[in-house]
C-alpha cells in the first residue's frame, strides 16, 4: 500500500486508488498512452507479430507495427496526494478479447482510443462498455498525417450517447494523456451522482 506525508508531522495520507481501462484497436497507441504517463516502469506483455499470425492480425494501416500486447499493460499515476489511478491496457485483437471481462472487473470507467484513419476499430470497445454500463471517453490519438475532425463529427460516426467525452489527445505526451484521464474520472463520477439521484416523476 503507498503512503504519503502531505505535510510534515501529519499523518499519513492513504490514497484511494481508481482502475482505468485503456481499449480500442489494434496499433491504436495504447501501450504508447500507458507508458507515457505512467510514473512507475510500465509493464507490458509484447510479443512480437509473426507469420504465423498474419492471417488473424489485420495490420492495415499499422505496417510499422512489429510487435503486440498479448495480455495486458500496466502503470500508475499519481493524481493528487490522496488519488491514484492504475491503468491497464488491453488487448486489441479479436483473439485476446476473453481477456477484457477480466481486466474490467473494478474499473472505475475506461478511455477508447481511436485513430480517425481507422474509426471502426474502436466500435467494438464502444459496444463493450456501453452494454456493461462502464462510463468511458473517446481519446482521439492525433496521429501526424492523419486527418482532424471535430468532436462532434467523432460522436457522430461513432454514435454515440451526447452525455460521452470525445477528447483529442497525443498518446506520446504525458500532459496530454494525463488530461484525458482526468477526464474519465471526472465523466465516471458525474455518472455515478446521476445514478443516485431520485428519479423524478
Amino acid at each position: 500500500m503507498i503512503f504519503k506525508r502531505s505535510e510534515r508531522g501529519k499523518a499519513p495520507v492513504e490514497p484511494v486508488t481508481l482502475k482505468i481501462l485503456v481499449a480500442g484497436g489494434f496499433g491504436v497507441g495504447k501501450t504508447t498512452l500507458v507508458g507515457a504517463v505512467s510514473e512507475i516502469k510500465p509493464l507490458r506483455t509484447e510479443e512480437l507479430l509473426s507469420e504465423a499470425g498474419r492471417p488473424v492480425d489485420d495490420t492495415s494501416g499499422v505496417s510499422g507495427k512489429h510487435t503486440t500486447t498479448v495480455a495486458m499493460d500496466f502503470g500508475r499515476i499519481t493524481l493528487r496526494d490522496d488519488l491514484v489511478l492504475y491503468v491497464f491496457g488491453t488487448p486489441g485483437q479479436d483473439r485476446f478479447w476473453f481477456l477484457w471481462d477480466e481486466l474490467a472487473t473494478g474499473a472505475l470507467g475506461a478511455v477508447v482510443l481511436a485513430d480517425t484513419r481507422r474509426l471502426e476499430d474502436c466500435f467494438a470497445a464502444v459496444d463493450y462498455f456501453e452494454r456493461r454500463s462502464i462510463p468511458f471517453v473517446v481519446g482521439v490519438n492525433c496521429f501526424e498525417g492523419a486527418s482532424r475532425y471535430p468532436a462532434d463529427a467523432v460522436r457522430q460516426a461513432l454514435d454515440l450517447d451526447p452525455g460521452v467525452p470525445v477528447l483529442m489527445c497525443d498518446a506520446r505526451e504525458r500532459q496530454s494523456v494525463k488530461e484525458v484521464l482526468i477526464g474519465v474520472v471526472q465523466h465516471a463520477m458525474e455518472a455515478a451522482a446521476a445514478a443516485r439521484e431520485p428519479a423524478t416523476t
